[in-house]
């Protein structure tokens, strides 16, 4: 029976499909190595008296944000192929190290691997918005003190860490990323705020109705750890 500690937070519903907040560290399904775990499939599957869900696209254990599922095989297939089609827009938020003065985009395909292995790099595209810039007192490696910048992400492909490799390749990671990160300043959020999470939350998703293709809508606001970790960094994001 699912309890309230892990009941979901719904943010849109209706017959054909149903989106959810994802805390950092949820699967969305289990795997062969992680069975025992619970996944957030399951977990919306028993909030909505056992419908089965299908899930029409995934984040990355480590990311929160707006998950979305299908709530039957026809919509499932339409959400699918707008994916494919690229008419539907995702934006995400992050906090990463530097200081990042301008909007830009990142064209540099990857590998299907989250390292950059597994066959010929894909085609892939992140276009970029900083929101907001801070600076600690701390010296961190060589630097006297340290520096951070939350930005928007809109990922225009779909490959996998896209955003967190983007990020390390303009040499501004993600805090909280210990694939992709700088471990110097993921010790210091933990030592600072008590925070092992990853930055990198997803904050809206816009798609095609599978009914009638009008455009729908779906954001989430940052959860009270996140808000946590902005304040302390004297920033709004």
């Amino acid at each position: 029976m699912i309890t309230d500690s892990h009941r979901l937070q719904v943010l849109y519903k209706d017959e054909r499909m149903v989106a959810v907040y994802k805390p950092n560290n949820l699967l969305v399904h289990r795997t062969g190595i992680d069975r025992d775990r619970v996944a957030a499939v399951q977990l919306v599957r028993d909030q909505l008296a056992g419908q089965w869900v299908y899930p029409v696209h995934r984040l990355d254990r480590a990311t929160a944000g707006v998950l979305l599922f299908a709530l039957d095989p026809d919509a499932a297939g339409k959400i699918a192929a707008a994916f494919r089609e690229q008419r539907v827009v995702k934006r995400y938020r992050a906090v990463v190290r530097g200081w990042i003065e301008q909007g830009g985009r990142v064209d540099k395909p990857l590998g299907r691997g989250r390292r950059g292995e597994g066959g010929d790099p894909q085609p892939a595209v992140t276009e970029f918005k900083p929101l907001a810039w801070a600076e600690l007192p701390t010296p961190v490696s060589r630097y006297s003190t340290a520096r951070y910048t939350c930005i928007d992400l809109w990922p225009r492909s779909g490959r996998r860490h896209q955003l967190r490799r983007h990020l390390k390749s303009l040499s501004h990671p993600i805090i909280g990323d210990t694939t992709h990160g700088d471990s110097a300043h993921n010790s210091l959020f933990r030592e600072l705020f008590g925070v092992w999470r990853l930055m990198l939350m997803a904050t809206e998703i816009c798609l095609p109705h599978p009914d009638d293709a009008q455009p729908i809508r779906i954001t989430a606001q940052p959860d009270k750890e996140w808000q946590y970790v902005v304040r302390q960094l004297g920033i709004a994001c």
